[in-house]
């Protein structure tokens, strides 16, 4: 059958101080849809190769079909690959988040777009490969037809997510991930995802691929992937689910399970503040949870409003609280400089989030995604679509990448502001805060305030 190559065009330093970079996981679901199908499939993920390395691989293969992965962060090496690998396939393929959102953009640089989720379209692109038939007969792609962008209907997403197999993760160099984070953090862990799409709308969140509707695997089958991957060797489970606990009942039946196999596997997983209770935190515990991170994003109410959040801070507080009553380790993050923001929301937001008993802390700048409300907001002052880290100011790796009324500058230093407030009150008791950080925190009040 068809020679399909998949690319994940994200280089990954060691010292990247992120502790969310876990290998791709949908490429490894979409390689497993299409090799239980007849397809021959490889995967190449450049987190641990350099360019030239990933250009040798490909070549070597021999492919009909590269297919190449896109999110915000990758669209320029993701055209710069395809502009390289024009010669070496019958077909240049884009899919991901942001040709879903913009395939315009990328049909400037590849044959077909992938609308959505791939597994089952970029089979049928292989079969319409192999049968020599015509990219109209696919859905769900965008193609150029006689110079000019193309349509064909929509696919349905796949309801049943159990008749997935389980991810190609022999496709990753997992003893380079393992080795990585065992030397980062003295334990290996890699990712699952045990749901897709999100019920939730906030303001600056895109859900081009998923989609609003939420589809679950069932606990019988998430935790039979959890043995899988301890077979290879991992310590800890991440759970890149947008809302791993948004069904009460799943939770139990996900943990009640863990906890019948006996399985000594930890995870961490993302939630809601709405959405967990005593009761729950407890059971994940038992399960093996060990650490949640909330995505909180504003010390505010007004603010939270502004980006439709559906939440209040006194849920968020109440929350931490609670995991850290059940002995679970708790994360969040934190956006400043939204939109309709002020300097005392924005001092709020960093004294709020410095001030919660929290394990890890995030703050990170608005990141206006296209097809979001704020990225509607703020469409006519964007100033660059390089979504790289800047450089600049190298304790804080944000961008800020559109006019707004507070400078670059101003929110780097709110963010260095908050990280220095948060260690402070994690090594300093009450007392002895009293007289280094209440002082810390009124002159970098003074200071921000003085910013442009």
């Amino acid at each position: 059958m068809t020679n399909v190559i998949l690319l994940y065009p994200y280089f990954q330093p060691l010292s990247e101080r992120s502790i969310f970079r876990f290998p791709p996981l949908g490429l490894g679901y979409l390689a497993a849809y299409l090799k239980e199908h007849g397809i021959s499939v490889d995967l190449v993920d450049c987190t641990f190769l350099s360019p030239e390395e990933v250009l040798q691989k490909i070549r070597r293969s021999n492919p009909r079909i590269i297919g190449i992965y896109s999110m915000f962060s990758m669209k320029k090496k993701a055209t710069e690959f395809a502009n390289l690998l024009r010669e070496d396939c019958d077909l240049l393929v884009a899919g991901g988040p942001l040709p879903t959102l913009n395939p315009q953009d990328f049909l400037q640089h590849f044959d077909a777009v992938v609308i959505g989720e791939g597994e089952r379209t970029v089979y049928d692109i292989a079969c319409v490969m192999e049968e020599n038939t015509r990219l109209s007969e696919v859905k769900g792609i965008a193609y150029k037809k006689n110079g000019r962008m193309t349509f064909t209907p929509p696919r349905e997403p796949i309801w049943d997510l159990d008749s997935i197999p389980f991810p190609s993760r022999e496709l990753f160099d997992n003893q380079a991930y393992k080795s990585y984070y065992i030397r980062k953090f003295g334990y290996s862990v890699t990712s699952m995802i045990t749901s897709r799409g999100c019920p939730f709308k906030c303001d600056f969140c895109s859900q081009p691929v998923f989609g609003n509707q939420v589809r679950t695997r069932s606990a019988e089958n998430i935790v039979d992937e959890i043995e899988s991957v301890l077979e290879l060797g991992y310590q800890r489970v991440w759970f890149t689910d947008d809302c791993f606990t948004l069904e009460r009942n799943r939770i139990f039946c996900i943990c009640n399970e863990i906890i019948r196999r006996d399985l000594n596997i930890d995870w961490e997983c993302l939630s809601r503040v709405d959405t967990i209770d005593r009761e729950v935190l407890e059971r994940m515990k038992q399960a093996g949870c060990r650490r949640i991170f909330f995505g909180i994003e504003s010390g505010t109410d007004s603010v939270l409003s502004l980006m439709n959040k559906k939440m209040t801070t006194k849920e968020a507080v109440k929350a931490v609280k609670a995991a850290k009553e059940a002995s679970i380790e708790t994360g969040a993050f934190f956006i400043v400089g939204y939109p309709g923001e002020t300097d005392d929301t924005i001092l709020e937001t960093v004294r709020f989030a410095s001030s919660l008993p929290l394990d890890y802390l995030s703050f990170t700048l608005p990141y206006p995604i296209p097809g979001t409300p704020l990225y509607e907001k703020v469409k006519n002052r964007i100033i660059t679509d390089d979504w790289s880290e800047s450089k600049d100011f190298h304790i804080v790796d944000h961008k800020l990448i559109y006019r707004s009324h507070f400078s670059e500058i101003k929110l780097k230093f709110a963010i260095l502001k908050g990280m220095v407030q948060f260690k402070l009150r994690k090594c300093l008791k009450d007392p002895v805060y009293r007289f280094i950080g209440e002082p810390f925190e009124h002159l970098t009040d003074f200071l921000f305030r003085l910013l442009n």
